[in-house]
């Protein structure tokens, strides 16, 4: 974090310890400290600023661990390699706790002792009103009719004509007040206030859509007048990181491009010092110097903020994401607040930054950025959820947010005064932070009326927030606000004027290293790439290599001719893997880019540079392996050239891909338009129609495309060698130049060298409009639908049911459906893994790391047990382990359920598991996704009436029912809130009806009452004697007192306490201040908090004990092993679980839910089915006006080689496009359907079927569409049957492509990696279809592959059904006779095979691979799990 410019960060309030009386030896060894440090500061200042003194360890220690009997030495701060940075940081902090305060207070001591100020920013904002059009309601929801709806009238209003119709939210409503450098302040209110609203405003990241009046000003300064993003630092709620960076990696990466500090305040202060003659402390000194070294990998400002985040622990492994195992979610929100207070930033504007952390972690955090704003005068504005009471106090100042208005502002310790003048007051044991954010709200307001002169009222938010204008509170802030600020008290180097803290080429040396360290993340996914391309060489190289020993004649040119297209198609094709890449990096992109880390050109660059060497590769391996085996022209220099032009043609290809991506910024739209550049590409390149033929209305399309000089260039390259110089039996010409001839193309030997200049100039084309792409492109923002507020809508909703009273009535029918209680015990339970590999570099000799400890415990009916711990220790893992989750690792010891031993799929049954993350199918509403747990979970015996009654009471019990329309949405960017989405996690568990539930982190980021929410749904589930465990991490009062009992966890998953947590926690209290050396428990404090504080592993150090040694020798474990032994007897008469089906429905039951609900969501995914439809008449459109009315002419053997052509390439681009775009769309599904299989919700073939069979209308759409545009426009014969046959092997072979597709995911673990292999097979699928090579010409040794492609079977059934009964004459070089013999003779296809009729054979086979692809799916998705848990 910044001070002075400087970024630094956290610390106890305890100054320097006054020594005792020194002995002699001490005077001796100080006099010689200020000897070495009046030595370096005599030194010349350049080479002073870069020389620290560094005390070396020595071994004399004495007993208080103190530094003194360390010997100074002299280090360049340039140069220090991780252990002196390490060193470094612990000097200067000079504790062992995660603490900054004594770093902080020196520093400032050093301002202070030389008169210099910290630079420091206030923020103003007045008269602030912040509002947004949105549509309401179902006309929000993303159906098809909706997206096309929204498509024309934006175009309409594009023109001028109408506009959309918009209802006006207002968010902020205007507000007015500052926020002052050197104090805390703290952001309050509930969800849907407008907190992160007003943050984005004053951190200058507003959405350009929102509609903002009123002024933000610095300093006085208005936002124009200084480089805002530098100024301040804004921290999301969401994390996005690279998942293959580690924690280090990520804050050296941000550190290095924010720049350490202002190098010209700490040459000031050692002017002064020098002058005044002032020595400053040696260790705060070194680090000073040591975080002003810009432009290194590694600095140790990165080293000071994994320390006060409590990172250290963590910080070389890796940050992942979903599909990768990385850190754990409470890190992962640290790593976010680090990455920007890495940097010397002033105003920090951070959002909800304790999720998923536990209270003494966020305590510890907040109080390093609280000794850092109070030392080095910050502006910070922190957003808290559910503050502790002991984090609540650490703040000076308050803004309360509620519906858009400010309720309060003002100092935090005048707050519950202004509300007690309204008539609320505070009950006792009640956090103040909660009482603040339910006393707006209409439903818990009433318990806090204190005034018992007058009766209840409900005080609206409006009105509150004019008694607080009128108040003395609201006038202080008002008179605040209005003075002017006086401009000449801002420091100098408080605003920055520029917009890059680092000069731009340091700026780019950071992200070249940063690639190339993703490159090594990746290396599995080039090398793979790498190999591919080797091996579809050796398969073209087979595949030709005939060629080589026949005569150099015009029909071997042609093979050679197809040989040379082959191999540039491949390489262009290889290319398409960068789209997925390119779009999952830019969100990451997008955030760096907004906090002004580097301009778009240095990531760009840097991509474009590293890619060179992989071309280089490609090129390399692919003309070494075909080049000599095909038997191309034999000179070196034409070798040469060949390997030069295909990896210019890779450059290009890398190049169009990414802009496709930097431009498109969505996975669906950008394979869309990948595919449709393909196309043109490919279509007008020269080889499919040679250039005579092409229509003049497209000629302008052959001199664009790429691939047109490519042709030209590598044509030329082979045909004007030596050997295809002899005389042609055709024509007076050489064989050479008839080949060229025939394919329009030129026989000048300079052609080479304009398509390889071509090439690259379309090279950094491309790359110049990615930089442009980046630079100026924003993220496509996603609508969310706005709903009905609670209170209109409870209304409605409470007359739809004949309005009860959801008094004791709803309680009593809480869960109506009966079920069996069961208790769950679990005794010496061991969980290992194998080593981590970074864990065994270092010298480990293990090969399992344990994870879980001997664990024991008892889960009973009706009681509610907390797990808690420190993060990290293990407590998701247990709860994992109990549940079945795991899909790796070792686990030992007995887990029974009501005596019996525990079997997974019985127990899947009647456990419910409420993950952490909230994992759910984003087009449906809330009710569809309730409704859809409930019928595949509820046993077949429900009647459909209870069903949808149990689902009503749910949505009441988690409080859902208001927002039944709501579409649940992404995580982060659309639908519902973060809190209701844990509602909802919760309610479609809680709609099985199971009789034990694990929870995740139930309540983590939640604010104080949506959690209260939350737990009032827990506690009414236990209450109908349920089984319920949950891990928690920052409980309040009121949430751990809901709990029972308890499980504590320590670092290691060793169990430190385990029983009954008892009234107002008196028994777990007892049992800890019991042990010896244990701090009692202040009065009114909040005993979980307290709790977590005296079990860390400082307490166990300075106290000698090892707390999971001390509770097993305990009378309170003897207690819970003698409860296990009790409950680890089945109980007389009972049998163990069982069921007679594993599903609770019947497989058609399972398929027709699975198909409704896949209906719904492809109904409402206008990006992929939209698009796809969209898409299909595009290429309709190009493909029947390039190819327009040549059905028909069929006077030369070329003719009837383009109308092939025709038919070829029009089934392989649509068929690859359905294929690339429904990877994206399988794989968002793949992570729900693994938390709905593992919840056995229904058997994996169900889902398969419903997945594979919801994309037959939609095929079936696009190739009516497709099928009608094309036959007429290209003019084939009109005989209807010959159109149907034509719709038929169209309709197939998308259906064939679409499933290929879908088990290219199914059988890969990423969806990178489905599109790297899916791109191999489209190239040899296109090489062995019989249109490059005829049949004929296939080697022995491939027809098999031949005969195994679907593409070929398509080609054949396409063109035997168009052209295999045409008797007209052609001819051509060397052939004259029909069209029919023609097929026969060059493509080997016959009317009949063996007697059945060619056309039916084609048909019958494409079904046969549909079937396979698909089984294929099914069977992948049965046998296959790449979740990692």
């Amino acid at each position: 974090m910044a001070i002075a410019g400087f970024s630094f960060d956290m610390s106890s309030e305890a100054g320097k310890e006054s020594f005792a009386k020194a002995s002699n030896a001490e005077w001796v060894e100080e006099d010689e400290e200020e000897l070495q440090m009046a030595a370096l500061l005599r030194l010349p200042t350049q080479k002073r600023v870069n020389t620290a003194l560094i005390r070396k360890a020595s071994s004399k220690i004495n007993d208080e661990g103190e530094k003194r009997g360390k010997v100074l030495e002299q280090i360049d701060v340039r140069t220090l390699d991780r252990f002196n940075r390490e060193r470094v940081v612990k000097d200067a902090l000079d504790t062992n706790e995660q603490d900054n305060y004594k770093l902080l207070s020196a520093i400032k001591e050093r301002f202070n002792k030389v008169g210099l100020d910290v630079p420091s920013i206030e923020v103003r904002y007045r008269n602030l009103t912040i509002g947004a059009d949105v549509q309401i309601g179902s006309r929000a929801l993303p159906t098809l009719i909706n997206h096309t709806r929204d498509v024309f009238e934006g175009m309409l209003a594009g023109i001028g004509i109408g506009r959309p119709q918009r209802h006006s939210l207002t968010i902020l409503n205007n507000i007015s007040g500052l926020i002052k450098p050197g104090r805390m302040t703290l952001l309050l209110g509930p969800p849907g206030s407008g907190k992160t609203t007003l943050l984005l405003a004053l951190a200058g990241k507003l959405d350009s859509n929102l509609k903002k009046s009123g002024s933000i000003t610095y300093n006085g300064h208005e936002q124009s007048e200084f480089c805002i993003q530098r100024a301040s630092a804004y921290t999301g709620q969401t994390d996005n990181h690279i998942a293959e960076l580690t924690v280090r990696e990520t804050f050296d990466f941000a550190n290095r491009c924010q720049g350490s500090s202002d190098a010209e305040i700490v040459k000031n202060l050692e002017r002064l010092e020098k002058e005044k003659n002032i020595m400053p402390s040696p260790e705060i000194d070194a680090f000073m110097k040591a975080s002003l070294v810009g432009g290194k990998r590694h600095n140790v400002m990165t080293d000071y903020v994994l320390k006060v985040l409590g990172l250290d622990v963590c910080s070389d492994t890796v940050v992942g994401n979903e599909m990768l195992r990385g850190v754990s979610g409470g890190q992962k929100r640290r790593v976010t607040t680090g990455e920007m207070i890495v940097g010397p930033r002033k105003a920090l504007f951070m959002d909800e930054i304790s999720t998923g952390l536990d209270s003494s972690t966020t305590f510890q955090i907040v109080k390093c950025i609280r000794n850092f704003v109070h030392q080095m005068e910050a502006t910070v504005l922190m957003a808290l959820l559910q503050p502790a009471p002991e984090t609540f106090e650490l703040f000076d100042d308050l803004l309360l947010l509620s519906d858009g208005y400010v309720v309060y502002q003002g100092p935090r310790e005048d707050v519950l005064e202004f509300f007690e003048s309204l008539g609320f007051k505070l009950p006792p044991r009640k956090g103040v932070a909660d009482f603040l954010q339910e006393v707006t709200s209409k439903k818990d307001q009433a318990q806090y009326w204190a005034d018992p002169s007058k009766p209840y009222k409900f005080i609206s938010v409006p009105e509150i927030a004019e008694a607080f204008n009128n108040s003395r509170f609201g006038k202080a802030v008002e008179s605040m606000v209005a003075a002017p600020f006086d401009k000449s008290k801002s420091h100098p180097s408080a605003l920055p004027a520029t917009r890059f803290a680092v000069p731009k080429w340091e700026l780019f040396k950071a992200c070249l290293s940063r690639e190339l360290t993703l490159l090594n993340g990746h290396k599995f996914l080039y090398i793979f790439r790498t190999c591919q391309v080797t091996f579809v060489g050796l398969v073209t190289c087979t595949m030709f290599i005939q060629t080589r020993f026949h005569e150099k004649d015009e029909t071997y040119g042609n093979l050679y001719q197809s040989a040379l297209f082959f191999g540039l198609v491949h390489m262009m094709f290889n290319g398409y893997s960068e789209l997925s890449l390119m779009i999952a990096r830019l969100p990451v992109f997008y955030k760096q880019r907004g906090n002004l880390f580097y301009p778009g050109w240095a990531w760009s660059l840097a991509t474009w540079i590293l890619g060179v060497p992989y071309s280089l590769v490609e090129a390399v391996v692919w003309t070494c392996v075909v080049y000599y085996s095909v038997g191309f022209a034999p000179a070196p220099g034409r070798f040469f050239r060949y390997m030069l032009l295909l990896l210019m043609l890779h450059q290009m290809a890398l190049g169009l891909f990414r802009f496709m991506a930097a431009l498109a910024r969505d996975m669906v739209i950008a394979n869309t338009f990948g595919s449709a550049a393909l196309m043109i590409i490919f279509l007008l390149g020269g080889f499919i129609i040679p250039k005579a033929m092409i229509k003049p209305w497209w000629i302008w399309g052959y001199w664009l495309s790429p691939l047109t000089y490519g042709q030209r260039a590598i044509s030329v390259n082979e045909f004007t060698a030596t050997r295809w110089m002899q005389h042609s039996a055709f024509g007076g010409d050489t064989v050479g130049h008839n080949i060229l001839n025939g394919y329009s193309l030129p026989s000048d030997d300079y052609w080479y060298w304009i398509g390889f200049g071509v090439l690259t100039l379309y090279t950094v084309i491309f790359n110049c409009l990615i930089t442009w792409g980046l630079s100026y492109l924003n993220p496509i923002q996603k609508a969310r639908s706005i709903l009905l507020t609670d209170e209109e809508d409870s209304q409605k909703s409470s007359d739809k049911n004949g309005s009860k009273s959801s008094g004791d009535e709803g309680k009593a029918s809480g869960m109506i459906l009966p079920f069996e209680p069961m208790t769950m015990t679990f005794h010496g339970v061991n969980y290992y893994v194998d080593m981590p590999q970074e864990i065994a570099k270092q010298g480990v000799g293990e090969t399992r790391l344990k994870l879980l400890s001997n664990v024991s415990g008892v889960f009973a009916p009706g009681v509610l047990t907390a797990l808690m711990g420190s993060s990290g220790a293990g407590k998701t893992t247990l709860m994992d382990v109990l549940a079945g989750r795991k899909t790796g690792g070792y686990i030992e010891g007995e887990i029974k359920i009501s005596g019996y031993p525990k079997v997974q799929q019985t127990f899947a049954r009647i456990s419910g598991y409420v993950e952490q993350n909230d994992i759910h199918s984003p087009q449906l509403t809330v009710e569809e996704s309730l409704w859809f747990s409930a019928s595949l979970r509820l046993p077949k015996e429900v009647s459909m009436e209870k069903k949808l009654e149990f689902v009503e009471q749910v949505m009441k019990l988690v409080e859902l029912d208001s927002l039944r329309n709501a579409l649940v949405g992404m995580p982060g960017s659309s639908g519902l809130s973060t809190e209701q989405r844990k509602r909802l996690t919760i309610a479609v568990e809680l709609v099985a009806n199971p009789s034990i539930i694990f929870m995740d982190e139930p309540t983590s980021g939640l604010d104080a009452r949506a959690a209260a929410i939350v737990m009032r749904t827990v506690r009414n589930t236990v209450d109908t004697g349920r089984t319920v465990v949950c891990t928690i991490h920052q409980p309040s009062i009121d949430i751990f007192e809901a709990f029972d009992e308890l499980l504590l966890m320590k670092r290691g998953g060793r169990v430190i306490y385990g029983g009954k947590i008892g009234k107002q926690s008196d028994v777990m209290i007892k049992y800890f201040q019991s042990l010896e050396g244990i701090t009692p428990i202040p009065s009114g404090y909040n005993p979980a908090t307290w709790m977590l504080e005296i079990t860390t592993p400082a307490v166990e150090q300075k106290l000698g004990v090892d707390f999971a040694e001390v509770y097993e020798n305990s009378e309170q474990f003897r207690g819970v092993l003698s409860s296990i032994k009790e409950h680890g007897q089945p109980p007389a008469g009972s049998n163990p679980l069982k069921f007679d089906t594993v599903y609770s429905q019947n497989t058609m039951a399972q398929f027709l839910k699975c198909l409704w609900k896949q209906n719904i969501v492809y109904w409402r995914s206008p990006p992929y089915n939209a698009m796809r439809i969209f898409f299909t008449i595009i290429c309709a459109l190009i493909f029947g006006t390039v190819f327009w009315n040549i059905g028909t002419k069929r006077g030369t053997t070329h003719e009837v080689y383009v109308i092939m052509g025709a038919l070829f390439s029009a089934c392989l681009f649509l068929g690859v496009n359905n294929a690339s775009s429904v990877q994206p769309v399988v794989s968002i599904e793949r992570t729900v359907f693994y938390r709905e299989k593992a919840a056995g919700m229904y058997s994996p073939i169900s889902y398969a079927m419903a997945q594979g069979l919801v994309e037959i209308p939609y095929v079936a759409v696009q190739t009516i569409v497709f099928g009608v545009i094309t036959y007429y426009m290209v003019n084939f014969e009109r005989d209807a049957g010959k159109f149907l046959l034509y719709l038929v092997f169209l309709f197939l072979t998308f259906m064939y492509f679409t499933f290929y597709g879908m088990m290219a995911v199914g059988i890969t673990p990423t969806q990178h990696f489905a599109a790297v292999i899916s791109s191999a097979f489209y190239s040899l699928w296109n090489l062995v279809s019989g249109f490059l090579i005829p049949k004929s010409h296939i080697p022995v040794w491939w027809i098999w592959f031949h005969y195994l492609c679907p593409v070929s079977w398509t080609l054949r059934g396409i063109i035997t059904s168009q052209l295999g009964d045409v008797e007209e004459m052609i001819q051509g070089p060397g052939f004259q006779g029909t069209v029919k013999e023609y097929i026969s003779v060059t493509l080997g296809y016959d009317q009949s095979i063996n007697g059945m009729s060619s056309v039916l054979l084609s048909v019958i086979v494409l079904i046969c691979f549909n079937i396979l692809f698909f089984g294929s799916f099914a069977v992948s998705v049965k046998v296959l799990n790449f979740q990692k848990r």
